[in-house]
């Protein structure tokens, strides 16, 4: 009789510690995805503060988006900014090359992302984007460009630390 309950207690033993071990697998595994999800979010909603400042022509707000230090690639020249500074010097340029063009009412609308990978506090994001502006007061759009953004968490949230537009 005693080898009976031996083996039921032995039996009953191990399915609790299975589901002990299950059960913190969900619990680990339930809260690591809220977290990956608000993070998306949280991602997304830099990158719109972004396109949104551009949109409105806050510069300053613009250049908020992103760290200190960041590496742009742009359609015009000189077609690249890197280091400390980098995204004012960016909007400094853009502003100047705007002027000289004769572009006003520049608007970027952003597509459905491609992509939106987030590991740890990095991030990488690929959107279809589009680019209205007028040019000498006449209407013209670059439709089908992309927009490619890397970012990194940091205290003050999400920062973009660099991105690549390539018009269609």
């Amino acid at each position: 009789m005693s080898h009976h309950v031996d083996v039921f207690e032995y039996c009953f033993s191990f399915r609790v510690r299975v589901l002990k071990g299950l059960f913190a697998l969900l619990l680990a595994v339930s809260t690591t995805l809220p977290a990956a999800a608000t993070d998306k979010t949280d991602v997304m909603r830099t990158i719109r503060k972004f396109v949104d400042s551009f949109n409105k022509g806050d510069m300053q707000a613009v250049a908020a988006t992103c760290a200190e230090q960041a590496s742009i690639i742009d359609e015009f020249a000189p077609y690249e900014w890197q280091g400390a500074g980098a995204c004012a010097k960016w909007t400094d340029d853009y502003d100047a090359d705007a002027k000289k063009n004769g572009i006003t009412d520049g608007v970027v609308t952003l597509g459905t992302p491609r992509h939106v990978d987030v590991v740890s506090d990095r991030a990488y994001v690929v959107l279809p984007a589009n680019y209205k502006f007028k040019k000498d007061g006449k209407p013209v759009e670059e439709i089908g460009s992309t927009l490619a953004i890397a970012l990194q968490k940091s205290g003050s949230g999400w920062k973009m630390t660099g991105w690549a537009w390539a018009k269609h």
